[in-house]
C-alpha cells in the first residue's frame, strides 16, 4: 500500500521538529518544510527536505507540489496564512493547524492582551471549553491574528477539513521560549533562596511537545473540521513546576519566599507563568473526537526538558542560547535585584 503523503509547514522548529518524527513513525511519506531547509539528525534518510518561505505564496505551493493527503501548519499566523492554506484545498486533503490558548477571553472582554492592565486579566472558567468566547480577530497582537486565522479556516471546512488546536504553553527540547529555565539556571547557579509571587500557586495550562505532537498524529489520521484543545493532563503550580525541576537535577529545594498577591518588585518574583486567575483548559473534546490519552508520563517529559537546558547552557551564556526570551525577559536573572529584595524582606 503507497504511504500517505503529509507536509509539514514550519518543521525545523520545536513543535514540527516533533511532528515530522511522530508522522514517520506513523508510516506516512513526510515532507518537512522550513526557511532553513534544515534536518533533524534523528530524522531517517527518506524524509523530503524543501527549503521554503512560508510568506512567498510561490514556494509554498511549490512545496505542497502536486497534493497531499495532509498539510501540518506549525507557524501559520493571521488571515494571508488561512486564505493561502484554503486556495490550495484541491490539492490538500486535510489540514492540521496550530493556534493557542490565549486567544480566549471572559465575559467581560479581559484576555491576555489586557492582563497588564489593572484587573485586566481574563477571569477565565475553569475548566475552559473550546466554546469559549475568543478576542476579536485581527493583525494587532498573537492572540488577534491566531484568531484571524482560526475564523478564515474554518468558514472554508466546507472546501478543506482543517483541526485547529489550541496549544497551551509548549515545553520540550528545541524551545525559543523555556519558561522551566527560570528554576534551571537559578539550581545551575547554586541559588540558594527564591521568591515566587502568587503564593507560587500559578497554574497556566501547558502541554508537552510529544503530548502536542500525539494530537497532531490523531486529527492526521482523523480529518475534520473542528477546533480542539491541546494541552497536558495535568496542570502544576508553579512551586510544583520548580520542585519537580529540583528533583530531576537532585538539588536540595531552595528556600522558597512565596509572596501573597503581585511582587511589587519589577523583576523579583516574576515567572514567566506569573498569573492572577488559573488558566485550566478542558481535554474532553479532544478525547472524544480524536481517541486522544495520556502518552507520557510528566516527569518524563520534564526531565527531557530540563537536561536539554542544561545541555544548552554549557559554556554559554543564557542570552547567548535563549536571545528571544532574552529580549522579552532581558532581567529573568536579575540577581542583584533579588538579593537586595531578600536583604530588605527578610529583616
Amino acid at each position: 500500500m503507497e504511504k500517505k503523503r503529509a507536509v509539514v509547514i514550519g518543521a525545523t522548529g520545536q513543535i514540527g521538529r516533533a511532528a515530522v518524527d511522530i508522522l514517520v513513525r506513523d508510516g506516512w511519506d513526510v515532507t518537512a518544510v522550513s526557511r532553513s531547509g534544515g534536518k533533524d539528525e534523528n530524522w531517517p534518510d527518506d524524509v523530503k527536505i524543501v527549503r521554503a518561505d512560508r510568506n512567498n505564496d510561490a514556494e509554498f505551493a511549490a512545496a505542497i507540489g502536486d497534493g497531499c493527503d495532509v498539510v501540518v501548519d506549525v507557524v501559520a499566523y493571521g488571515a494571508a496564512h488561512a486564505r493561502q492554506l484554503t486556495a490550495m484545498a484541491d490539492r490538500i486533503g486535510s489540514a492540521v493547524v496550530l493556534s493557542t490558548t490565549v486567544v480566549y477571553e471572559d465575559d467581560k472582554g479581559r484576555n491576555f492582551d489586557t492582563a497588564r492592565e489593572p484587573g485586566g486579566f481574563p477571569h477565565l472558567p475553569v475548566p475552559i471549553h473550546e466554546s469559549q468566547r475568543t478576542v476579536q480577530p485581527g493583525e494587532t497582537t498573537y492572540s488577534t491574528g491566531k484568531v484571524a486565522l482560526e475564523q478564515e479556516l474554518l468558514a472554508a471546512g466546507d472546501r478543506l477539513p482543517i483541526t485547529v488546536l489550541r496549544a497551551g504553553a509548549v515545553y520540550g527540547p528545541y524551545s525559543s521560549f523555556p519558561y522551566e529555565l527560570y528554576f534551571v539556571k537559578r539550581n545551575l547557579d547554586g541559588r540558594r533562596k527564591r521568591v515566587l509571587d502568587f503564593g507560587g500557586e500559578g497554574l497556566f495550562h501547558r502541554v508537552s511537545v510529544r503530548t502536542l505532537a500525539e494530537l497532531i498524529r490523531l486529527a492526521a489520521k482523523q480529518p475534520g473540521s473542528r477546533v480542539l484543545n491541546a494541552c497536558d493532563p495535568e496542570v502544576p503550580t508553579v512551586a510544583e513546576i520548580g520542585m519537580a525541576i529540583d528533583a530531576i537535577m537532585d538539588v536540595e529545594a531552595p528556600e522558597t519566599i512565596l509572596i501573597d498577591g503581585p511582587s511589587t518588585e519589577p523583576y523579583v518574583g516574576k515567572t514567566s507563568w506569573m498569573i492572577e486567575h488559573p488558566v485550566i483548559c478542558d481535554m474532553v473534546a479532544a478525547e472524544k473526537e480524536l481517541g486522544y490519552r495520556r502518552v507520557e508520563n510528566y516527569d518524563n517529559s520534564l526531565q527531557e526538558m530540563v537536561e536539554w537546558l542544561v545541555e544548552q547552557l554549557a559554556g554559554r551564556d543564557w542570552k547567548e542560547a535563549f536571545p528571544l526570551l532574552a529580549q522579552t525577559h532581558p532581567h529573568l536573572f536579575d540577581y542583584v535585584a533579588e538579593d537586595a529584595w531578600f536583604t530588605k524582606a527578610l529583616k
